[in-house]
Parts: structure tokens; C-alpha cells; sequence
């Protein structure tokens, strides 16, 4: 098997090389352990019929073979406890989908270890086992049947197959029952050995398990025993005793394999790649081997396919070679040639499913040969490596630039283009160079601010308008093949004329920092240039994408370089833009922002999200059981996350309970030190955990806290943030220090400073310049510039210029610095200065070695070498100097040989350049000439730090001239910084380091230091090396680092660039600091200022710390650590450039259109013209046609095909085959079994509800609503109707008649049910019917959904209700509200003062039509107080308030004691109860008697009136009263003069009241003349 090579030797390569589907099925397994007890009924069974079946063996036993019977027991014994061992472990493994009962005794109770146990016993061969490392373990999974014959259709033939299998097995045993000694003494020892390796296994395990196996170890060396002694029988006896104990063993395997094939559904499990086949690269006419292992329940079935066609290995004889055996699957190429390049996949299917894995394989060609006969027709025929690169061509390209472009200045708006001629040596017309253009380092894009251009000899980039932003470094750098060369020039953009004089010029690079549903946060660079005045601040405008409405976002000017921008429409995009205003005005806009969604970033990332995987064919559904809505709980975690003088931003964590709904959230806040909490967002809930806060008094301390909201209500506070106060966080940086200008060019300064001290969130720095004396300054970059260094062009040349620097955050603009001295623009070159700390490093009789540093000042160029002189000192007198060397020393050490033997010296340096030779060092101090016998070695010379960054950089030095007694064995390095005292020197490491060299870390930035090295030997630690240093912890502008590069033939190779080189610089590459010049794993290529390290074949052996160093510059160099990590990063990153594949947007999906249309589709990320795509179908390829229609869209990368229908046999597995150019994928689906019968399923109720459409049908079924009044309305919307069409309804299948005839002119149909009670509670249908078909919606209103209805009815009502209101009666004083009706499931509930009100008598509630009141009859003082009124509607309580106390109860009280008084007045007053007739008509000469009751407290006072007058009891006309309470009324004789008006009045001290009657005397005679004359006009008329 081909491991990779950085794999071979190590341990835990099992764990490594498994593939996370692996992982999850081991952890499946042991969380399977857990649910063992499912499979406890199963074993059981088979526990009892193993126990069955081995009574009867028992019995057979002691029927043939009695007179053995004793000495055989023990053995049977020793079988039945193994055999009863086996099947107990057969119960653990069958629960943890194992079956192999010879494994299964060894790992009884093992656990899953980094090495898995079930993989101990090895499925290779001999041969792939000696190419496997000695401590490597292949990871087989075992957890399946040995004994498979096959995929049946039923489980009859399964059984029948199993039974027919054992009969014949127990056939053979019967016929073969005769073995040699020789057999049963393998058998013995091979029994012993492995109960041997169970026992030795055990060990590893737990205690409890050992002792089982110790066991089962002792069980067995007492067989053997046994065994021993049974020898001494017959040979015959004892081979036949044998032959029947091996048929036991077998009946029993055999009965484990019946019984597991019965059980086979409890373990069946799709495909799982164990081991999948690994990629390869092979030399051609070589052999090749792929291997994987899979699992799977049923044993699925495996198949090779090349290039998604299937491998017949009987079409080409020899070539290829597929074997399966013991769950290994390995394809054999034979002789591979070019043709055999090709991308391999394993298919592995079962009746659980089908799952593939791929490898590719690369056959590469001897370099040297060429097939002609495959190049011709262009490149499109070439071979694969002649499709990427231009090998074959040419061996070496030189590329030259012409006619450059040099440093350009722009204007705002204005157009510009870079250009220069490309000239590439020699010239191919089959290969075009590749072009690429970058900004700082950054590549560039085309867009609408920059184009560019390839004309086929030029390269132009042009700016359509250009800005600010476009300031910067532009490199252009051409690649042919593997060579490649750039150039460099910076872009100056300085700002266009205001419109209005003094105002400032437009901000720059306006970005979104952030982004959710509520605000999106802003933030911007402040210009250079303010106009001559202060900056007030910023207006920020935004524009939705789509429009050309720009909006001004903040009412007054922030000076804070980001805002939050609220009042965003979710879900839409926006473009920004920034103004600064100052006193003069406003100035122009910036360059406006990339557009950006007012989106949460989860749901962007939602949005833009991918397929993990392809889909594996299950659609799982999960249906929810709808639940009542939870009261969320309080956010956590709440903080301000950012404060200024404008603005807060607070952010929280949603709660953990929060219901299945989605929340919302309300901010409040409060001054601290109070509990007045107001609410800011009052109008509107926040939809995102993030809110900025405006209008806040600046200075002012405030509390903030956060309240979740749904449905079911708002929930309780979070808690409240510490205090914070509104004001800026982020001061204005401090200016910086120490501007420092130096000669560069003839029109351009370097300049330099020192970085602000204390600087957060530091932008950047604007440098200034002016001609010394005229006091104008001009901007010398209009985008603020990091570091510490900036280069400024366009000066004039021979004139004298000053410079200033000022930093730039987001609070503002620092204070400009101190004018730099005036400087002379010229070129800069001159002879270096002095070095200086000569130290004797080592001395001789007549010798001694010289060391020293380099200069502080190299002059602008690079030093050339050294020259030593030397003088004699006597007497402390000095003598002439001489000369130590003719010739330059290149090194800063040097052996000054010839001189005397305890002679005084002095010695001095001088350091050369091209621009000459400096001046020489100081004079050294004296040293004596004389042998050294230290037993420690000398001090390490020629310390030198590289690599400088902001916190680390790395030392080297070289090894003491003198090593002492004994070799040296260490190094000891320390530093301090440059400032501290001697006493403050620290080691930097504990132990003695034997490289010379030292990566230092946790540097202080800007902090200056100084490093020594001591060197140690067995006679101890020698004196320390002259100081490194003083060096600034320092980042200096425009480093570059080495950057990993792998290109798309998959060549690993290192790349560093450097701007600041000189003609003699040259770069230097070593691994480990030691120098690589030689090293056969590396080829080194550099090219003007670029260089490249190319790995030939990247491996294990390439570990370790690459570095690149830049001769005669200022220590420039750079290094790139490649460890374990990232090796195995930068080799998958080669696999993948090799083997490229076609990008996916989204995986092959099935999705069912209106018409029960079947759509397959998938989308790639893009497609070129030239993209293919192959549909497959059960491994065949389908082709358009009547049943397939299919469709690409290239622009969209949109993959489709549309099936009218699925009918049966379209079950089965598809997939999409893309190819793009060398590019290749798939992606597959399956749809068999319930996956496919519930499309099936769906489609046909898809195109059932089209052919319903067809009619009137119902759009929204039927449903009910709660309108304003109280009442319910039942609702659907209907479409496709004609006036035809008939609505009917329905309640428990009774019409219910409607007066009104539905329109349908708005396509809703209603019912309104009025009063909604009980009795309403009912099942709903409406039918639509005309000739074209009908439909028909059914609603239940009964039980839960009546509940819910009348819930929402009694929330209506309850929501209707009026305010409580007092009134005054005469029995007390009642509390009343009115409702729109009232019915009884919704529940009143009164509280006084917060305490339910008992009922009584004197308390009483009820409901007086849509009254609902509260009486209290005598109040008291003590029903005073604060009333509420709860309406409960099932859910919610609605709660009415008033106030029954102060005023409003003293006129309640005072208006109940009127009405009572009033009440017992009306009452007690005097009144006529009845008796006296309306009308008395009586016959003259008749006795007019009348008889009236009357009442009253005191009784009443009684009087008569006779047509208003007073009537006197007389003879005539008697009246009577008596008992107070009767009066009588006599007229005897009445006549005529009796008729008239008759009033009885009664009157007491409390009212009085009148009863009036009329009576009427007639005299019959005249009443008979008067009907005679009436009857004669009448006549008279009729005539």
C-alpha cells in the first residue's frame, strides 16, 4: 500500500490517515455500546437455541461414547464454557455490529484506542505487508459476516441458503472425522496461542476483563492436561473423540452464522470508506496499485471506473488487475503510460446505498522524451505539462521592460494609465506572459475605477477617474513559465480644486466595518489637506443599490471617523459616501463605498453558504409539534462595545430560552446612579443583538440593559453594563518624534520619524513638506502612509526642503511634529563612517586576531571590505602606523601576523565603498602580544541581528577564534534594553544552544536593545562578545517576507522580494542559517530584484527555517518556518493544483416543478465555453430525447434536466459529469427505495393540484379571523371563477343559508358569524363548483381549535372593554365596564389593593347585558382604594384600573347618600296604589261606588276634586276614609250634572299625589233617539 512519505514513520499514522468518515463511524460504534440493550432480545434467542443445540450434541456424546464419558467431560466442559464464552461475546459483538466470534474473545471489553483493536488482525498480503512501516497498523473494519454467499431477494431463500450450508458442512465433518495427530496438535497449540495473545491483550485492559481471560487461559492448560492423558488410549479412540469435538466447534460457528444471517437487518449499514485510494505519481512503463477498504451490511460491491467510465479488465488482457479479498479492493495498472493519466474512482454499493472515492493518477515522462505524434493542431492537443507551462520551448526566458513608467502624479477625477512595453527573449507565439498589476503588494482586479490592458507587446493600466484611494506602490510583473520579472513606481494623487475656496478636501477609503439588520457602521480616513481651517466634521450620505437618491445620514457633523448608520431597510444594499465641512464649507465626496446588505452576518453567511457534501439520497423531515409560546428570557453578555461623544454600540448574546420563535429586543436606559429606566427604541423592536444609541448628553454617565420580546410577551431585564461615559474613547494620537530626512534621488528625500508613542488604532501619517524659509507647505502624500519611513518624490532638485509629520486615527489628527532640519535634494552616496569596538579576540607569541563592527553609516552603498593599521607602543609612547593588509579584509576579523612577543599595540579600522575609502576607527586600546592559556574559550565575534521586526529578530554570530582547553560545546545569549544598567542583563536561554544563531522573540516594539553571546566549554563559560546593537524593535515600511507560493503544476517553492536593492546586491537563501548553495533537494533562482527557492520533491527531510538574505543592503532579509503542519498543508495545496476541479456552488438537487415535472439540478461557480457535462443514470450515459430535456446556462454555471414524470424504472442513482478544460467534478444523487417512492409520491400530488387548478380552486384555504366588533369571520381566497361558479357553505354538513350573493369580485369569500359562542363549535365547509369541477376547504372549530378561536374572541372582547367607571346608587356605589358582548368563557376577575375581593352580599359582581360591574352596597371608608378589573381570555389577562379613593370617593359616597335619602322618600310618600278607574260610564238614576287604596309614612291626608275643585262630602256624594289606607267614593242617584273630571289627591310630609278619573251619566232615551238619528244619516249617504 503507497503511504505518503512524511507518513511512513510514525505512530499515530492510523489516527492521521483515517478520513473524518471513518472517525464518525467509530464514534457511531461506541455510542452504539451504549444502546446495546435494543439487540438484548435477539441475543438472548440466540443464547437459548446455542444452549439447545448443545444439550443435544451433549446427548449424542454420551449415547456413542459411554465408556469415554469421564475423561471427555472436562474437555466438553472446557468446549461448553468456550462455546458459551462465544456466544455471550457474539451477543456483545452482534449489539456493536461485530460478528467475527474469533475476534471477538481477544476484544471482549476492549475500547477503541488510537490504535483500534478490531484492526489487529492484518487483511494483506505477505507482499503488502513487508512494504508497510514495522510500527504501522492497517485500520480494518470487521464489523460484517465472513460468510457471505451473496445479495438474496427474501428472506426464505436467505434461510434455506444458510440451512442448505450447514447440512453440507456437517456432511464433510462426518466423512472427514479422521485427522492426523499431527492436525489435532496444530489444533491444540494453535487454541493455546490464542488464548496466549487473549491473555497477553488483557493486560492493556481492564482488571475485571483480565480475570475472565486468565480464565479462560487456565481452562485451557487443564484441556491440554486432558488431552495428555487421553493419548494413552487407542490412537483410534482418541482421533475419533477429536474429529467429533472439531464437528462441536464447527456446529456451533455455523449456528452463530445462521443466526446472524436471521439478524442481518439489525446490522445493516450503507458503504463507508475505511480506507480510500490514495493518489499517485509514477514514472512511465511503471506499475501502479490502488487500495481501499470499505464496510458495509450487506458486503457491497465494488467498481473500478476510469474517468467515470467503467474498467473492463477483459478489454485490454494484462492491463489491468482488480482483487477483492477480506474487505481489500485494489485496482493494478500494468506498464502505465501516458494514456493512463486519468482521475479513478471505487463505486461501492449495497442496498443501503452507493458511495464513491477518487484518486487520481499522473504517469510522468522521462525528461528527454517526446511524442510527436501528440503535437499538432495547437496547444489544445498538447500533453499535460505542456498545457500549463512552456517546457519544450526554451529552457530560460529573459523579460525586459521598455519604455517605463516612473513615478506619476495625478489629480483627483483626472484619467490616468501606466504603461511600458513588455520584450520577452525568445519570443513564442503559442504562449502569452501572464499579467498581473498590484497596489502595495495587493494584486488588482479590473473594476470600474481601473482597467487594464494587454496589447500583446504592452502592458497599460489605466484609472477611469481617478481618487485618493488609488495612491500607492504599483508593481506590474510579467510571468512566462516558471521566470518571471516586475517594476515598480509609485502613484502620487494629489486633490482636486474645491469648488468653494478653504473648504476641505474629500475624505478617502470609505469602508462598512460592520453590518447587521439595524445599522451598519462606517468608517473612513481623514484627508490630508483641511482647507486652512479646523475640520468640524463629517456628513455621511447613503444611496440604495439600484438608485440615485443619496440621503444625508447624521443631522450635525461627527468628528469621529465612524458612524452607525440607522434607518436601513433589511435585507437591502447601500452605498456610502463621506463630506468633511469646515467653517469655509462643505467639500467634495469621497469615492463611494463597495455596497453592502443590511444583513446579520449570519445570515450572510447562511446566504452565501455551501454544501458540506453530496447529498447521500435520505431526506430526513423533521415536523415540530406546535407549542405555546415562551416568555424569552434576559440577554447575557451585554457590553458596550464601542462609546464616543456621538454614539454607543452595545452588543448581547441572545437567551438561552427563547422558544421556537424568533425574538426581538428592547433597549433601555438610565442616568447612573438612578432607577429611572427609559426606553430607547420604543417605536420600533431591534431585530439584531448589536444597537447604536444616539442623543445621549455627552459627559453624562449612563446604564444600559436589554429586554427580549415575542409573541408570548416581553421577557425580564438583562443585566444592566457597568457605568459608561458618553464621551471619545480613542484619544488623537501624539505627534511624532524625530523627523529625520536623507539624501535618496535628485528630486526625491527619504524621511523617517519616530513613531507616536501610545498610538491605538493607528491609521497612519500625512508627511508635509516646504523649501526651507517659505513657510508653505504642501502634502507629500494624500494617503496616509504605516511605518515609520516614506519616501517623497517630485521635490525639486539643488533646492533645501524642511518636513513635518502628523499621525491619523480614527479620533482625529495629531499635532504636526518639529520641523526636520533643512536638507539638499540630491543623490546620496558617500564613503562609510569609522567602525568602531576593536577587541583583541584572541592572541598568539607573534600573532593576534582582531575583531570589530560595521559601521553606523555605510555611505548609501555597501561596504566593500576593511583596512587594519597598527602601531608599536613603548613606554606608553606610540610609534608610526603600518599597514596590517595590502589587500581588503571582507570580514570584520582579521590575524595580524609578524609581530613581537609581548609587544604593546594599538590598532584602527578604516571601511571602504565604492564611493570610496572612510575614515579610520578610533585608536583601539592597547593590547599585549602574548600566548593566551585560558582554559574558557574567547568571546563569539561578528554579532549580527537580521530579520528586525516590531517584537522578535534573530542573532547570529560566529565561534570564539579562541575555544579554550576543549572544544565548545554551547552558547549563552543575553540581552537588556539599550538604556538599563549592567546589572539588568537576563539570559535568554536556560540551557547551552549549540546553533550560532538565536530567534529572538517578545520584543517591545520601539524599544531599543543590545545582545552579547558567551560560549562555553567543559572548563565553564568564557567572556562575554562586544555588543549587538543598540537595535529598534521595529517594523520598517515597505518589509516584505518570504511567501509560500505552489503553482498550478503543483511546484512548492519560496519567494522574496526587494525593493531597496543595489546593482551589487545578491540574495542569499540558507536553511537553518546555514547556506544551501549545494543542497541537491533545492533549486534557487533570482532575477532582478526577485528571488525563488523551488523544492524538488518537498518532504520530511525539508523541515526546518528558510531564510533569504539581501547583500549590501541594511540587514534586509526574511525567513518562512516550514514544520509538520505545514508540510502537509503545502502538499495537499499541490495535490490540489495538480488534480484541479470544478469549483460547485451547489451539489446535484431535486426539486419538483408545478406540473409534477421533475428538475435535476446543480450549479457550478463558473463555466467557460468549452464546459461539457455528461449525464448518467444508473452508470449509463442518457442523451436528450422525449423522457430528457436538458439544459447549461455558462453564464450562471446552471446545470439542468427535466423529467415529465418518474415512473418506476426510474429508480436509481444520477449523476452530472463536468468537465472544464482540465477541470473535472461530479456530483450524484440517489433516489432509491422511500427516498424515491415519496418523490414519486409528491410529483403525482403535484400534478394532481395542477389538474385541480384547472377549476376553481381555493388559493388560501379556509380559515377564521377576529374582526374589530367581536365577531368571526370565516375566510378563503379563491381563483380561477366565472359567474357560474357557486359557493356553498356548510356547518356539520347543513347548508347554512347566506342572504347575500358572493361576487368574487376580490376572490374572498366570507362568513361572518356574529356574537361567537358554543353553540357555534361546529366543523366548516365551503364548496366552489362550476362545469369545470369544484373544490372544496373544510375547517374544524371544535375541541383544541374552538379553543383557540374563542380564546382569540375573548381577547377581542377583552380588549374592548372600556375604562372602569364610577356610579353612585342608592344601595352604594358600583364599578362598571362595558364590553362590545360579553360570553362566559371569558372570566372576571376584581382585586382591591392587590387582593382578590371575596363576594358577599354587600360585595357583589355580575353582567348586565355588555355591563360588567361590581357592586358595593354601604361603602366604608375601608373600600378605599385602587380597584382592577382582570379579563382573562384563556392566555392573557387584560386588566382595567381605577382609583376609589380621595375625591373621587367622597363624591361617589355624597352622591350615594342623596340617592339613598331620595330613595327612601320615594318610598315613604303618600300615593295612590290602585282601584280608581280611568273612565266610570254610568246610567243616570244608578249609585256610583268606587273603592281606592292608598299608601304612605305618616299616612296621607285625603282629598276629592271635582273638575279642579275642592269636593265636600255631602249626602249626595259621600266620601270616606278610613284605617288610613282605603277611600271610598259614593254618588247616589247620579244624574247628569254628576259628569265631570274627579281627582282623589293624598299628601304626606314626604311628596303628595293626584288620581284623576272622568265619569260619564247617559239617560238611555236619549241614547236610543241619538242611535236613531245616527242610522237615518246614514241612510241618507247611501242613497
Amino acid at each position: 500500500m503507497s503511504l505518503p512519505f512524511y507518513q511512513r514513520s510514525h505512530q499515530h499514522y492510523d489516527l492521521s490517515y483515517r478520513n473524518k468518515d471513518l472517525r464518525t463511524t467509530v464514534s457511531h460504534y461506541q455510542r452504539e455500546k451504549k444502546r446495546s440493550a435494543i439487540y438484548t432480545q435477539g441475543s438472548t434467542a440466540y443464547s437459548s437455541r446455542s444452549s439447545a443445540a448443545h444439550r443435544q450434541e451433549s446427548q449424542a456424546f454420551r449415547q456413542a461414547s459411554a465408556s469415554s464419558f469421564q475423561q471427555q467431560a472436562s474437555q466438553y466442559a472446557l468446549s461448553s464454557e468456550v462455546s458459551r464464552k462465544a456466544a455471550s461475546a457474539y451477543d456483545y459483538g452482534s449489539s456493536h455490529g461485530l460478528t467475527d466470534s474469533s475476534l471477538l474473545l481477544d476484544d471482549y471489553s476492549s475500547k477503541l484506542s488510537p490504535k483500534p483493536k478490531r484492526a489487529k488482525h492484518s487483511l494483506l498480503s505477505g507482499e503488502e505487508k513487508e512494504n508497510l512501516p514495522s510500527d504501522y497498523m492497517v485500520p480494518i473494519f470487521s464489523g460484517r459476516q465472513k460468510h457471505v454467499s451473496g445479495i438474496t431477494d427474501t428472506e426464505e431463500e436467505r434461510i434455506k441458503e444458510a440451512a442448505a450450508y450447514i447440512a453440507q458442512r456437517n456432511l464433510l465433518a462426518s466423512e472427514e472425522g479422521i485427522t492426523t495427530s499431527k492436525q489435532s496438535t496444530a489444533s491444540k497449540q494453535t487454541t493455546a496461542s490464542k488464548q496466549s495473545m487473549a491473555s497477553k491483550q488483557s493486560t492493556a485492559s481492564k482488571q475485571s476483563m483480565a480475570s475472565r481471560q486468565s480464565m479462560v487461559s487456565k481452562q485451557a492448560t487443564s484441556a491440554l492436561q486432558q488431552e495428555e492423558t487421553s493419548e494413552k488410549k487407542s490412537r483410534k479412540v482418541v482421533i475419533r473423540e477429536k474429529a467429533e469435538h472439531l464437528s462441536l466447534r464447527k456446529t456451533l460457528e455455523e449456528t452463530e452464522a445462521y443466526h446472524a444471517k436471521l439478524n442481518e437487518d439489525h446490522l445493516l449499514h450503507a458503504p463507508e470508506f475505511i480506507i480510500k485510494p490514495r493518489s499517485h505519481t509514477v514514472w512511465e512503463k511503471e506499475n501502479v496499485k490502488l487500495h481501499c477498504s470499505i464496510a458495509g451490511w450487506p458486503e457491497p460491491r465494488v467498481t473500478w471506473y476510469k474517468n467515470q467510465v467503467p474498467i473492463n479488465v477483459h478489454a485490454n488482457p494484462g492491463k489491468y488487475i482488480i482483487e477483492s479479498r477480506y474487505g481489500m479492493h485494489t485496482l493494478e495498472i500494468n506498464a502505465c503510460d501516458f494514456e493512463d493519466t486519468a482521475q479513478y474512482r471505487a463505486s461501492a454499493m449495497n442496498v443501503k446505498g452507493e458511495l464513491s472515492a477518487y484518486a487520481s493518477v499522473v504517469v510522468k515522462r522521462y525528461k528527454g522524451e517526446f511524442d510527436e505524434t501528440r503535437f499538432h493542431a495547437g496547444a489544445s492537443t498538447m500533453p499535460l505539462s505542456f498545457g500549463v507551462t512552456p517546457y519544450g520551448y526554451a529552457s530560460k526566458f529573459e523579460i525586459h521592460f521598455d519604455d517605463k513608467f516612473d513615478v506619476s502624479f495625478g489629480r483627483e477625477g483626472e484619467t490616468m494609465s501606466l504603461g511600458c512595453r513588455v520584450v520577452i527573449t525568445p519570443e513564442i507565439k503559442h504562449f502569452q506572459p501572464e499579467i498581473q498589476w498590484y497596489r502595495n503588494g495587493v494584486p488588482l482586479s479590473p473594476s470600474k475605477w481601473v482597467q487594464t490592458l494587454w496589447s500583446g507587446e504592452r502592458a497599460t493600466l489605466t484609472f477611469s477617474h481617478l481618487n485618493k484611494e488609488d495612491e500607492g506602490l504599483y508593481t506590474i510583473r510579467v510571468r512566462m513559465g516558471e521566470y518571471y520579472e516586475q517594476y515598480s513606481a509609485y502613484v502620487f494623487v494629489r486633490d482636486a480644486d474645491a469648488e468653494i475656496e478653504g473648504a476641505p478636501a474629500a475624505p478617502l477609503d470609505v469602508k462598512c466595518l460592520e453590518a447587521n439588520k439595524d445599522y451598519i457602521i462606517i468608517s473612513w480616513k481623514q484627508p490630508a489637506v483641511d482647507g486652512g481651517s479646523p475640520i468640524l466634521g463629517y456628513f455621511i450620505d447613503k444611496c440604495e443599490v439600484g438608485t440615485d437618491s443619496w440621503s444625508q445620514c447624521n443631522d450635525t457633523p461627527v468628528k469621529f471617523a465612524r458612524f452607525p448608520v440607522t434607518g436601513l431597510i433589511e435585507g437591502r444594499s447601500y452605498i456610502f459616501r463621506v463630506r468633511a465641512v469646515n467653517k469655509t464649507g462643505i467639500g467634495f465626496p469621497s469615492r463611494v463605498s463597495e455596497p453592502v446588505a443590511a444583513l446579520d452576518p449570519a445570515e450572510k453567511a447562511r446566504l452565501k453558504s455551501r454544501p458540506s457534501a453530496p447529498w447521500t439520497g435520505q431526506i430526513i423531515v423533521t415536523e415540530e409539534e406546535p407549542s405555546e409560546g415562551i416568555v424569552p428570557g434576559p440577554p447575557t453578555d451585554l457590553c458596550v462595545t464601542e462609546a464616543t461623544r456621538s454614539y454607543v454600540v452595545l452588543s448581547w448574546k441572545p437567551p438561552g430560552q427563547r422558544g421556537h420563535e424568533g425574538i426581538m429586543y428592547f433597549v433601555e436606559k438610565c442616568e447612573a446612579g438612578t432607577e429611572n429606566w427609559q426606553r430607547v427604541n420604543t417605536e420600533l423592536p431591534v431585530k439584531s443583538p448589536r444597537f447604536a444609541l444616539f442623543d445621549l448628553a455627552e459627559g453624562k454617565s449612563y446604564c444600559f440593559r436589554v429586554r427580549c420580546s415575542n409573541s408570548a410577551g416581553v421577557g425580564e431585564p438583562s443585566e444592566a453594563t457597568e457605568v459608561t461615559v458618553v464621551g471619545d474613547k480613542l484619544d488623537i494620537p501624539k505627534a511624532p518624534g524625530k523627523i529625520i530626512p536623507s539624501r535618496n534621488t535628485d528630486t526625491s528625500v527619504v524621511v523617517s520619524w519616530e513613531e507616536s508613542k501610545d498610538a491605538k488604532e493607528l491609521v497612519g501619517y500625512y508627511i508635509e513638506a516646504s523649501v526651507a524659509g517659505s513657510g508653505k507647505w504642501e502634502p507629500c502624500n494624500n494617503n496616509p502612509v504605516k511605518g515609520s519611513r516614506f519616501t517623497c518624490h517630485g521635490l525639486v532638485t539643488g533646492q533645501s526642503y524642511i518636513f513635518r509629520v502628523r499621525a491619523v486615527n480614527a479620533a482625529g489628527l495629531s499635532e504636526y511634529s518639529q520641523d526636520s532640519e533643512a536638507i539638499e535634494v540630491k543623490a546620496a552616496i558617500a564613503p562609510p563612517s569609522p567602525p568602531c569596538d576593536i577587541t583583541c579576540l584572541e592572541s598568539f607569541r607573534d600573532s593576534m586576531v582582531l575583531g570589530w563592527k560595521q559601521p553606523d553609516k555605510i555611505g548609501g552603498a555597501e561596504i566593500t571590505g576593511y583596512y587594519v593599521n597598527y602601531r608599536e607602543v613603548i613606554d606608553g609612547v606610540p610609534g608610526k602606523w603600518r599597514e596590517a593588509n595590502v589587500k581588503a579584509v571582507s570580514e570584520e576579523a582579521y590575524k595580524i601576523s609578524n609581530l613581537k612577543e609581548n609587544m604593546v599595540y594599538q590598532f584602527q579600522v578604516a571601511a571602504m565603498n565604492m564611493a570610496g575609502l572612510g575614515a579610520p576607527s578610533a585608536v583601539s586600546e592597547c593590547f599585549k602580544c602574548e600566548e593566551w592559556t585560558i582554559a574558557v574559550p574567547g568571546p563569539p565575534h561578528s554579532l549580527k541581528c537580521s530579520e528586525v521586526r516590531k517584537d522578535s529578530l534573530v542573532l547570529h554570530w560566529k565561534p570564539p577564534v579562541h575555544s579554550g582547553r576543549t572544544p565548545v560545546t554551547g552558547y549563552f545569549v543575553d540581552l537588556k534594553e539599550a538604556k538599563a544598567k549592567e546589572d539588568q542583563w537576563r539570559g535568554l536561554n536556560e540551557a547551552a544552544i549549540k546553533n550560532m544563531y538565536l530567534k529572538v522573540r517578545g520584543l517591545k516594539e520601539g524599544v531599543s536593545y543590545v545582545f552579547r553571546v558567551r560560549a562555553i566549554n567543559q572548563a565553564g563559560v568564557g567572556k562575554p562578545s562586544d555588543l549587538a546593537g543598540p537595535v529598534v524593535a521595529e517594523t520598517r515600511p515597505g518589509t516584505k517576507e518570504v511567501v509560500v507560493n505552489v503553482d498550478d503544476d503543483g511546484v512548492i517553492s519560496l519567494n522574496f522580494e526587494c525593493d531597496k536593492m543595489t546593482p551589487k546586491s545578491e540574495f542569499s537563501w540558507s536553511k537553518d542559517y546555514v547556506s544551501t548553495e549545494d543542497s541537491p533537494r533545492l533549486e534557487v533562482e533570482s532575477k532582478g530584484n526577485k528571488t525563488k527557492m523551488t523544492f524538488k520533491d518537498l518532504g520530511m527531510d525539508d523541515l526546518g527555517i528558510y531564510s533569504c538574505d539581501v547583500t549590501d543592503t541594511d540587514g534586509i532579509a526574511s525567513s518562512y518556518l516550514i514544520d509538520e503542519e505545514e508540510l502537509k498543508r503545502l502538499l495537499a495545496l499541490s495535490h490540489d493544483h495538480k488534480f484541479p476541479t470544478v469549483p460547485v456552488k451547489s451539489e446535484l438537487a431535486v426539486e419538483i416543478l408545478e406540473k409534477g415535472q421533475v428538475r435535476f439540478w446543480m450549479q457550478a461557480e463558473k463555466l467557460s465555453g468549452n464546459a461539457k457535462v455528461n449525464y448518467i443514470f444508473n452508470e449509463k450515459e442518457i442523451f436528450e430525447g422525449p423522457k430528457y430535456k436538458m439544459h447549461i446556462d455558462r453564464n450562471t454555471g446552471i446545470i439542468e434536466m427535466f423529467m415529465e414524470k418518474l415512473q418506476d424504472e426510474d429508480e436509481g442513482t444520477y449523476t452530472f459529469q463536468l468537465q472544464d478544460g482540465k477541470a473535472t467534478n461530479h456530483s450524484t444523487v440517489v433516489l432509491i427505495g422511500d427516498v424515491f417512492k415519496k418523490l414519486q409520491k409528491e410529483t403525482e400530488f403535484q400534478r394532481q393540484e395542477w389538474i385541480r387548478k384547472q377549476g376553481p380552486h381555493f388559493v388560501e384555504y379556509l380559515s377564521w379571523e377576529v374582526t374589530g366588533e367581536c365577531n368571526v369571520l370565516l375566510k378563503c381566497k379563491v381563483a380561477n371563477i366565472k359567474k357560474e361558479t357557486h359557493i356553498v357553505w356548510y356547518k356539520d354538513e347543513r347548508e347554512i343559508s347566506v342572504d347575500e350573493k358572493h361576487d368574487f369580485k376580490d376572490g374572498i369569500c366570507t362568513l361572518l358569524i356574529t356574537e361567537f359562542s358554543k353553540k357555534d363549535a361546529g366543523i366548516y365547509e365551503v364548496i366552489l363548483k362550476d362545469d369545470r369541477g369544484k373544490d372544496k376547504s373544510r375547517l374544524k372549530l371544535v375541541d383544541e381549535a374552538f379553543k383557540e378561536l374563542m380564546t382569540e374572541v375573548c381577547k377581542k372582547i377583552a380588549l374592548s372593554a372600556t375604562d372602569l367607571k364610577i356610579q353612585s346608587t342608592a344601595e352604594g356605589i358600583r364599578l362598571y365596564s362595558f364590553v362590545t358582548y360579553y360570553v362566559e368563557d371569558l372570566k372576571v376577575n376584581w382585586s382591591h389593593n392587590g387582593t382578590a375581593i371575596r363576594y358577599s352580599d354587600r360585595v357583589k359582581t355580575g353582567v348586565t347585558g355588555e355591563q360588567i360591574w361590581l357592586q358595593i352596597n354601604e361603602p366604608t371608608p375601608n373600600d378605599k382604594g385602587k380597584y382592577v378589573m382582570e379579563l382573562f381570555d384563556g392566555k392573557t389577562g387584560h386588566q382595567k384600573t381605577v382609583d376609589l379613593s380621595g375625591q373621587a370617593y367622597d363624591e361617589a359616597y355624597a352622591e350615594f347618600q342623596r340617592l339613598k335619602q331620595a330613595a327612601i322618600a320615594e318610598k315613604n310618600r303618600a300615593r295612590v296604589l290602585g282601584g280608581l278607574p280611568d273612565v266610570v260610564t254610568i246610567q243616570e238614576g244608578k249609585a256610583l261606588n268606587l273603592t281606592c287604596n292608598v299608601w304612605g309614612d305618616p299616612p296621607p291626608e285625603v282629598s276629592w276634586l271635582k273638575n279642579e275643585k275642592a269636593l265636600a262630602s255631602d249626602d249626595h256624594c259621600n266620601l270616606k276614609f278610613e284605617a288610613g289606607k282605603t277611600a271610598y267614593f259614593t254618588i247616589n242617584g247620579v244624574s247628569t250634572a254628576d259628569s265631570g273630571k274627579y281627582g282623589l289627591v293624598v299628601k304626606n310630609k314626604y311628596g303628595s299625589e293626584t288620581s284623576d278619573f272622568t265619569v260619564s251619566v247617559f239617560i238611555p232615551e236619549e241614547e236610543a233617539r241619538m242611535a236613531a238619528l245616527e242610522s237615518l244619516k246614514g241612510g241618507k249617504k247611501a242613497k
